[in-house]
């Protein structure tokens, strides 16, 4: 084959197109989820959910969605990845229905749980097929077109939401997934080509147990310590045991033949830099997006729509700069592309430690822009770099750990600056809300949604206590993002130390992991 040669398939933008529509009904989901958690947590008009219920309803499918993540993408290039695609969004179209129609905060949980097994399905396939049907070449221009899909998916949930939030019930936030799955199955159907891995490997049963209690039990231990303290034992039985099963499932992993995650790819800086960038960055983003979204609709007053609108700014920069981050990539390295995103990123982030409930809202829009003009120039070189480390016929794996560091990581970002922020809040109203009757008393202490709540019932009092309320959030809010900041300011150290630069070759994933069936070529 000539060098010159271009090895993509003819219809491989058309395929792009296919597989972004697939995206979009994973990411649409929780982006619309985001400016829906208020209306969810009023007993009137949605289901009366807690803080942690809240934060269940979001970590409940990415916790499935993580810990199956590595089972279908073994399955996928095992069996096909067109039809674990299709499989996938049926699934999520279905579990969509389920969510809709809950009738308590539990069965929410158990359907965004189930829609959690759609999404693993659909997730890994689609980079693996960009990985088949790409030239390398070409690849990251279209991981960067993949990436930019997210920030599709991010401006338009949020507005999707909020518009039907004010004329519907809640219920329609998830319904408006089905046209989106009903349309992705026909054109996956009709233009999609079926690929696999021609030497599967067998599916690691264990390991992936290992990963899913693990993972359940570390993060239920957060969210519950967050929610109720961390003086009590179970909350750190659950803690400690969930970190004991995963550090059991990484030795397990090691002595495997047939892995679910290869863990000696973490001696590969190509592939294990980028995949610590990705933890961290979603670590500490998906908290700040999960305590923004409150202090929009509560603290500042706008209504679910209005909301939407303004996470625009941050959608508009993914838009605008992740398909352009592959030429700069080319053009300056990797290395200096993603320093430039994260340094944005965490002066974005630090910022919310300053803003509060007087701050002009234009100030708070330049941030959410600068987060996203900065996560646009991190994620697409990361991912790429996790995937070239690969051969086309295992893209099934560097897709699989991509996204579920990036899943994990996000879930523990909710858990853990959710439990900041909850701690945080309840110490700062305890002075506050100690005259009051019993029930507006612990309504107003699990969170700044029961605060409102419970003033609604207070009369002359209502003022005092939403201006307290408010207060402990903002207070609250400033703990958090300055945590969020620290945590993605560790992703520079990794990307200065570890992460290659443009001049550096890459190495070859097999010769470090030393396992044969790695050895291919694209």
């Amino acid at each position: 084959m000539e060098p010159h040669e271009n090895t993509g398939h003819p219809r491989r933008w058309g395929i792009l197109a296919v597989l972004v529509i697939s995206l979009l009904v994973v990411v649409l989901d929780n982006t619309i989820l985001n400016v829906a958690l208020r209306t969810l947590a009023d007993p009137v008009h949605g289901l009366g959910a807690s803080q942690g219920e809240l934060e269940w309803s979001i970590n409940s499918y990415t916790l499935v969605f993580a810990g199956l993540l590595f089972t279908f993408g073994v399955l996928g290039d095992r069996f096909g990845r067109r039809r674990f695609l299709l499989i996938g969004l049926v699934l999520f179209g279905l579990s969509s229905l389920l969510s809709a129609y809950a009738q308590d905060p539990g069965q929410l949980i158990a359907a965004r749980a189930l829609m959690g097994v759609g999404g693993a399905a659909i997730m890994p396939v689609t980079l693996s097929i960009i990985s088949n049907v790409f030239d390398p070449r070409e690849r990251g221009r279209a991981i960067g077109v993949w990436a930019g899909a997210v920030g599709l998916a991010v401006a338009i949930g949020p507005i999707l939401g909020g518009a039907l939030l004010e004329h519907y019930w809640w219920g329609s936030v998830f319904l408006i997934n089905v046209p989106v799955v009903a349309a992705g199955v026909v054109l996956v159907a009709l233009l999609v080509p079926e690929s696999r891995d021609p030497r599967p490997g067998r599916v690691d049963l264990l390991g992936v147990l290992l990963s899913v209690v693990g993972l359940v039990a570390l993060t239920y231990g957060i969210i519950d310590g967050g929610e109720h303290g961390f003086d009590r034992p179970v909350v750190w039985a659950s803690i400690l045991g969930g970190l004991a099963v995963l550090t059991w499932f990484v030795a397990h992993e090691r002595r495997s033949e047939h892995p679910s995650l290869d863990v000696r790819l973490f001696r590969v800086p190509r592939f294990a830099a980028p995949v610590a960038i990705v933890g961290l960055i979603f670590f500490a983003a998906m908290g700040v997006m999960f305590f923004s979204s409150f202090y929009l609709q509560l603290v500042r007053g706008y209504s679910p729509l209005q909301t939407g609108l303004l996470f625009l700014p941050f959608a508009g920069a993914q838009l605008i700069f992740a398909p352009r981050s592959a030429a700069m990539v080319r053009r300056y390295g990797g290395k200096a592309v993603a320093v430039v995103g994260l340094v944005l990123t965490v002066l974005a982030l630090g910022a919310f430690a300053f803003v509060d409930a007087s701050t002009p809202i234009w100030v708070v829009l330049v941030f959410f822009f600068l987060q996203g003009a900065g996560m646009a120039n991190i994620m697409p070189p990361a991912t790429e770099s996790i995937m070239s480390a690969l051969p086309r016929e295992k893209a099934g794996v560097g897709s699989a750990v991509s996204n579920t560091v990036r899943q994990v990581a996000g879930a523990l970002g909710v858990a853990v600056l959710g439990s900041v922020l909850s701690a945080v809040y309840r110490e700062d109203i305890a002075s506050a809300v100690d005259g009051l009757p019993a029930p507006a008393r612990e309504a107003a202490n699990e969170s700044i949604s029961g605060a409102y709540a419970a003033a609604g019932q207070l009369g002359p009092a209502a003022p005092e206590l939403i201006a307290a309320a408010n207060d402990s959030f903002v207070s609250a809010m400033h703990w958090a993002a300055a945590l969020s900041a620290v945590v993605a300011a560790l992703g520079i150290l990794i990307v200065l130390r570890w992460m290659p630069g443009r001049a550096a070759e890459a190495p070859a994933a097999a010769s470090v992991v030393g396992e044969p069936e790695l050895a291919g070529t694209a």
